[in-house]
């Protein structure tokens, strides 16, 4: 092939490629064409559709305004009509008001004019009765002849006697009502005292057991023709009393010292074996030292409970030496622990040093210690000992004065005084023997009986309290006062006793009558 026919079958490709590009841009253009057609037919159709949903919508909104707007108008008219109502309430109230008011101002108006037509006729009244006032002192003065200047001082005087004489019964029943508040602080105060020492009395008894290790031990202690059992009670100055008990025997003496110093020289022997005169003398001495130094151990013990300092040594000696001394039963040196706590609490709720207090307490019981040795009441004895001792003045003059030797000339003596008469006065605190206790409570009974009226008395809760029953006929209330304050007075005159005694008058009316 030659280079004609290759150029004539290039000439032909191209026209070929030529004419494809033109009948496709043709197709294409018809095709677009074709699509823009159908594009713009869509597009008026949706066109009219929104057009037809906007001319819906528009209906429908404007439907929904207008029923808001009937609804809102409705509502308003609605407010509108209940305001209407309730001012038309109001100017109803207000207008009956005002009528009332009207007729209250009408009312005043009338009363006024009645009360100042009764201020005049009361003007020409009051005028008439000091006119009658006058003629009535003229006449006065010339039936009493006195002036009415000295009538005035009289009538002045016998008022002024009448005001002092009601001024002085106004300020006897203050004094009483003072006394009254200071009698029921003051047992409150003691009685809360009271109940925070909660001491545990047991009252010392007389005798004193010692358990033996058998019998056989019982001849061994009486000796050879007894003289073991001399020479115990000679040295000792205590009882032995040696019976059928089993394997015991019994210590018998009031002073609770030598009963300690025997029964601790019985045990010694029992343990040693050796019980002979000799050996018991021995054995005697080293008793008697134990108990000294218990004694030295016990004040010691007692000072340090009490929270008390600095104190005489002998002092302390003195008062572990009250361990082994009793009264009416109670230990004194518990019986003084005691009231040095009490006095020390007193003191404390009063605003009163309560160390001093304590100590006064401890030792306002010290003089008991040597009673029995020394000449004179334990008060007196114990005040010279405090003295001796360069005790404080106060402490002295609280031993002084804690059974009324002296008066009482400071609070703390009358505190110790106090806290001294509730820590015998507990129950169970101290003892007495039957006999005296019969005829204590025989002599109440008596007394009672003495008073004209009193059918029957009785003397209850170990002698404390006294309950009499009067005769109503004889005795009325007003005189129930007077025999109980009467018993009372006389009680304290003719009998000594522990604590206080209440005298509780009964009378009972009755009125019988039957139905037939």
């Amino acid at each position: 092939m030659g280079a004609i026919e290759i150029v004539i079958l290039i000439g032909v490709a191209v026209l070929t490629l030529l004419c494809g590009f033109f009948c496709g841009v043709v197709y294409r253009k018809r095709i677009a064409e074709k699509k823009i057609g159908t594009a713009e037919g869509q597009a008026e159709r949706i066109v009219e559709e929104a057009r037809r949903q906007g001319e819906q919508r528009k209906k429908e909104l404007l439907l929904e305004a207008k029923e808001e707007a009937l609804k809102n108008k409705n509502e308003a008219d609605r407010e509108i009509k209940e305001r209407r109502n309730e001012v038309s309430r109001l100017e109803k109230r207000a207008i009956q008001k005002e009528e009332n008011l009207d007729r209250k101002l009408e009312n005043l108006e009338r009363k006024e004019e009645a009360l100042e037509k009764k201020l005049k006729e009361n003007t020409v009244r009051e005028q008439e009765l000091e006119a009658m006032k006058e003629e009535q002192n003229r006449v006065l003065e010339r039936m009493a002849g006195l002036s009415g200047e000295e009538a005035k001082n009289i009538l002045f005087e016998r008022y002024e006697n009448a005001a002092k004489h009601a001024a002085g019964i106004r300020m006897a029943e203050i004094e009483q009502e003072l006394k009254e508040t200071a009698e029921e602080k003051a047992r409150n105060l003691i009685t809360g005292a009271i109940q925070r020492i909660a001491a545990n009395h047991v009252t010392e008894a007389t005798v004193s057991v010692v358990a033996l290790p058998n019998d056989d031990m019982k001849g061994r202690l009486i000796g050879r023709e007894g003289r073991n059992i001399r020479t115990i009670e000679t040295l000792t100055g205590v009882d032995l009393i040696i019976d059928d008990t089993p394997e015991a025997i019994t210590l018998s003496s009031f002073d609770p010292m030598r009963r300690e110093i025997a029964r601790l020289t019985i045990e010694k022997l029992m343990t040693d074996g050796r019980i002979h005169p000799a050996r018991i003398e021995e054995t005697v001495e080293k008793a008697r030292k134990e108990v000294e130094a218990t004694m030295k151990s016990e004040g010691e013990q007692a000072v340090l409970s009490c929270g008390i300092h600095s104190m005489n040594s002998e002092l302390i000696r003195l008062l572990g030496r009250l361990r082994f001394r009793t009264s009416y039963g109670q230990n004194v040196l518990k019986h003084s622990v005691e009231v040095s706590y009490i006095a020390g609490m007193i003191a404390d709720e009063l605003g009163i040093d309560p160390m001093l207090a304590r100590r006064a307490g401890l030792l306002h019981d010290i003089g008991k210690a040597l009673n029995h040795e020394v000449e004179g009441s334990h008060t007196q004895i114990g005040a010279d000992i405090a003295k001796k001792y360069r005790e404080n003045r106060d402490v002295i003059h609280a031993i002084e004065a804690h059974h009324n030797d002296v008066e009482p000339q400071t609070l703390v003596a009358v505190i110790v005084q106090a806290a001294d008469a509730v820590s015998a006065a507990r129950p169970g605190a101290r003892r007495e023997n039957l006999e005296s206790y019969i005829k204590r409570l025989q002599k109440l009974e008596e007394i009672a009986g003495s008073y004209e009226g009193v059918e029957k008395s009785f003397a209850i809760q170990a002698g404390r309290e006294l309950r009499l029953m009067v005769k109503p006929e004889v005795v009325n209330d007003e005189n129930m006062a007077f025999i109980a304050h009467d018993i009372a007075r006389k009680i304290e005159s003719e009998m000594e006793y522990p604590g206080q005694i209440k005298i509780h008058v009964i009378r009972e009316s009755r009125a019988v009558e039957y139905a037939k």
